[in-house]
C-alpha cells in the first residue's frame, strides 16, 4: 500500500529541516517513530490510517532518513529523542492528547513519551519494538565499543544495513525495497548518527519504565512479526501478559519489518485501535 497521497513535508525543528511522511488532511494525529531504519518503514500503512479519518505523521530522526542535523551518543539515547520529538510536536502546533506508534527503537521513545512526556499520549502502539532487557541486539551493540565506530566506514555500514533489512524484509525483500531503506545511508552523516542512537541504545531505558507502566490504564496495542530474529516474539507475549490494558496481534510469517509483509492488516489494525472510543 503506497497511496498517492502520501507527502513528504518539512518542519524547523532546533534549526534542522526535519522530514516527515503524512497525509494532509484534518483528524486525529497518530505520530509514528522508527528506530534503527527511518520512516520509510511506516509507507505501507500510512495511507489504510488516513482512509480510516486519521491524521498520520511518520518523522525522521535529526541525521536520520531525510532529516539534516546529526546524533551524537547523547542526543541518540531514548530520553533525549522523546525531548526531541516533543519539540517536533511543538513545531507542527499539535495540541491535546496524541496516539503514538513505535516500532524498534522508536518504540522506546513511545514507551517513554507515554511515561514521562511532554505531552498526553492517547493510546501507545508498539510494532516489533525494543522492551525490557531485548536489546540492544548484538549488531548494535558492539557500536559502543569507540574503536568499532572509529573503525566503521560508510562503506561498512551500508554492506551491514544491507544485510540486516534484507533479513528484516523477509519475503517482502526485493532489490527495489531494499535499495529504498538503504538510500540515506549513502550520506556519511547519516551513518554517524547511525553509530550514534546504536552507541546509545541502553536497556535501562526500557527496564526503568516498567514501574510505571504496570500501573498504567492507557491502551496498548503490540503488533509483532511473528519470525523476527532481532525483536522475538517472546517479549511482546511477556509483555502483553504482564502489562495491563495490552493486546497483541501476531503476524505470522513475517519478521522485524511486518509493515512491509502484511500492510493491509496492520494498516487496519493500528487504524482501528486508534479509532476506538
Amino acid at each position: 500500500m503506497t497511496p498517492t497521497n502520501v507527502v513528504r513535508t518539512e518542519i524547523q525543528v532546533d534549526g534542522h529541516g526535519t522530514s516527515y511522511l503524512t497525509v494532509d488532511r484534518d483528524g486525529p494525529v497518530v505520530l509514528l517513530l522508527h528506530g534503527t531504519w527511518w520512516s520509510r518503514v511506516w509507507q505501507p500503512v500510512l495511507g489504510g490510517l488516513a482512509e480510516a479519518g486519521l491524521r498520520p505523521v511518520a518523522v525522521d530522526f535529526p541525521g536520520f532518513g531525510r532529516s539534516d542535523g546529526e546524533l551524537d551518543p547523547e542526543t541518540a539515547a531514548v530520553p533525549a529523542l522523546a525531548d526531541w520529538v516533543g519539540r517536533f510536536v511543538s513545531a507542527l502546533g499539535l495540541t491535546g492528547r496524541i496516539g503514538v506508534v513505535g516500532h524498534d527503537i522508536g518504540g522506546g521513545v513511545a514507551q517513554h513519551l507515554l511515561v514521562h512526556g511532554p505531552f498526553d499520549v492517547s493510546r501507545l502502539a508498539l510494532v516489533n519494538a525494543v522492551t525490557y532487557d531485548s536489546w540492544p541486539v548484538p549488531g548494535v551493540a558492539r557500536f559502543r565499543d569507540p574503536a568499532v565506530v572509529a573503525g566503521t566506514t560508510p562503506e561498512d555500514l551500508l554492506a551491514a544495513r544491507r544485510d540486516a533489512v534484507t533479513t528484516a524484509l523477509g519475503d517482502a525483500a526485493t532489490e527495489q525495497r531494499i535499495t529504498d531503506y538503504l538510500d540515506p545511508w549513502t550520506d556519511a552523516r547519516v551513518c554517524r548518527s547511525w553509530m550514534a542512537m546504536a552507541g546509545a541504545a541502553d536497556d535501562r531505558y526500557t527496564m526503568d519504565l516498567l514501574p510505571s507502566l504496570l500501573g498504567s490504564p492507557t491502551p496498548k496495542l503490540l503488533i509483532w512479526g511473528e519470525d523476527d530474529g532481532f525483536q522475538k516474539v517472546e517479549y511482546a507475549e511477556r509483555f502483553a501478559a504482564e502489562i495491563p490494558h495490552t493486546t497483541l496481534v501476531r503476524i505470522p510469517d513475517a519478521g522485524h519489518l511486518p509493515m512491509e509483509n502484511e500492510p493491509d492488516r496492520i494498516a487496519h489494525a493500528l487504524a482501528d485501535f486508534f479509532t476506538a472510543s
